[in-house]
């Protein structure tokens, strides 16, 4: 039974339909599981497992009369808190928000029950959703499986938990600076950040009405490639208003064996270096792709500079974060700004700029974003696939100290906190697909995974070629401690 609660949501889907397990079984196997192992991980911090067990009995009815639900039939899953379900608060670790009690479920949850899931629970993230960590007023801590005393990132981290623990059969989370893929990384999991727009946001909100965020996307987590492909489907498509005159058609993987693609890895840059041990992962699929044949360069690059890059999308970014900020707060900010020297091109100065971003000069920052992402459609005239680390270290230690104070360490060299999100940066801006899939783990045992990225609405191409590449080098692996 254990070794049933690692398996893919897929291979779950199938045991319930041939009749091998029943729904009520496998939902009392995961809920035994959350009861033992959780009080360390502190993963599902929302529990609805009376909810499930009913759900369950009603997929057992329906499967004894020969009728199915959908592809994920009797499948227990979880869900990141920031998504809405009936009945459950949506606090997204805000203290003023624990009250905040859904009374319908959002259009993602809609979507995995009509597809014949059901929900466990909900699984924890940072405030605000905007940390590596998980950790919040409102639930607490989370840590990672592989270590508990380790953060298993953020803001998706209680999702890529939950998978890596056996928790739960399935998870989506959400995306705007690495929080489905850092997650994935530290935990050993699968997560795929789609191409801006695949899936609405709908039902990922704190307050009705709210309208999708620049950068930011929906997408799932998973223990297998399978299940990113089998979750994107569900959950993408327009929403009700959108799908009166426009429907999505993304095209499949257009490549049978990974032989036949065109590969860069992109193992480091000087913008922000990282460990050894990653960059090696990179250089490692790198040498097995050439092996079986495929194109492999380590120098293909779009014709971008970095710095100008990464500045674009912090200022891009960090509009979008601030938006959120009460009046006084972004009145301080302004105070601020309007006190630097204007030859400041300092990080903390251009952060601060950012804030208080006026129209205007948000629309001169898309320009430059459409620069790049020409630059990246040039590229990927050339090349299918890149192959990048998704953030510089393995899982690292819990750090709940100051934001502007925190650093990680990289081989011994310190790094500024936020330098790592220059891995995450290179999709996000550019709207691009990222699948982030696990290669095994470092040599002090904790997962490493690397991104597959690609040209925009190529997500089902990122999403092959994890499954292809992980056959070769790593897939999911589940933490003794667990076992």
């Amino acid at each position: 039974m254990t070794e049933l609660a690692f398996l893919s949501a897929s291979d779950l889907a199938r045991k319930i339909s041939t009749n091998q397990i029943s729904s009520t079984e496998l939902t009392k196997l995961y809920i035994d599981r959350i009861e033992r192992f959780d009080g360390a991980i502190n993963a599902v911090v929302v529990r609805i497992f009376d909810e499930a067990l009913a759900s369950a009995e009603i997929a057992d009815a329906m499967q004894a009369r020969g009728e199915s639900l959908g592809p994920l039939h009797g499948v227990p899953m979880t869900i990141k808190e920031s998504y809405v379900i009936k009945g459950t608060p949506a606090t997204w670790g805000l203290e003023a928000f624990r009250n905040n009690i859904a009374e319908r479920d959002g259009l993602a949850v809609a979507r995995f029950k009509a597809a014949g899931a059901h929900f466990l629970g909900k699984t924890n993230v940072p405030v605000n959703l905007a940390d590596f960590q998980s950790y919040n007023p409102v639930y607490g801590t989370t840590g990672n499986p592989w270590d508990t005393e380790r953060t298993p990132g953020g803001s998706s981290g209680g999702s890529a938990a939950a998978l890596a623990a056996g928790f739960s059969g399935l998870e989506a989370g959400s995306d705007i600076g690495g929080s489905i893929r850092n997650p994935a990384h530290f935990c050993g999991v699968y997560g795929h950040k789609p191409t801006y727009g695949v899936i609405p946001m709908q039902g990922h909100e704190l307050m009705n009405g709210i309208p999708d965020a620049d950068l930011a996307v929906c997408g799932p987590l998973a223990r297998s490639a399978e299940d990113l492909h089998l979750a994107l489907d569900i959950m993408a498509g327009p929403a009700e208003r959108e799908a009166l005159g426009w429907q999505l058609s993304l095209p499949s993987a257009d490549f049978k064996q990974l032989k036949e693609l065109r590969v860069a890895i992109w193992a480091n840059d000087e913008a922000a270096p990282v460990a050894r041990e990653v960059a090696e992962r990179a250089d490692e699929v790198g040498r097995i792709l050439s092996n079986m044949g495929a194109t492999v360069s380590d120098s293909a690059r779009p014709n971008f500079d970095g710095s100008s890059y990464i500045l674009n999308y912090r200022t891009l970014l960090n509009s979008v974060m601030s938006a959120s900020l009460p009046p006084d707060q972004i009145s301080r900010i302004q105070e601020h700004v309007d006190s630097l020297d204007r030859k400041d091109f300092s990080e903390a100065a251009v952060m601060a700029r950012s804030a208080v971003l006026s129209h205007r000069d948000w629309i001169r920052a898309n320009v430059q974003r459409e620069k790049l992402r020409h630059a990246w459609s040039l590229f990927f005239e050339d090349w299918d696939i890149v192959i990048c680390p998704q953030m510089a270290t393995t899982a690292f230690p819990h750090d709940q100290g100051d934001f502007e104070g925190r650093v990680i360490n990289v081989d011994n060299q310190e790094q500024s906190y936020f330098s790592q999100l220059f891995w995450s940066g290179l999709v996000t801006n550019a709207y691009l697909p990222s699948t982030v899939f696990p290669t095994g783990l470092s040599s002090s045992g904790l997962p490493i995974g690397l991104q597959a990225i690609s040209a925009p609405y190529r997500d089902h191409r990122t999403i092959e070629f994890a499954r292809q590449i992980t056959q070769e080098i790593g897939g999911f692996v589940a933490p003794s401690a667990y076992l």
